[in-house]
């Protein structure tokens, strides 16, 4: 998921320079999306991992 997010942002900031505003946008908040469910995850797995041990 976190490889998705950088892919989104990489081609957000290729569409900026480009000019393509509401491409870049569009990528741009997905990408935040997609980090932001890859930090909750994360933390979950972690606080639920230690639990098991």
């Amino acid at each position: 998921m976190l490889y998705y997010s950088l892919v989104f942002f990489i081609v957000a900031i290729i569409a900026g320079l480009l000019g393509f505003g509401g491409i870049a946008g569009a990528a741009s908040g997905i990408a935040q999306i997609l980090f932001f469910v890859f930090l909750v995850l994360f933390v979950l797995s972690l606080i639920f991992g230690r639990r098991r041990l």
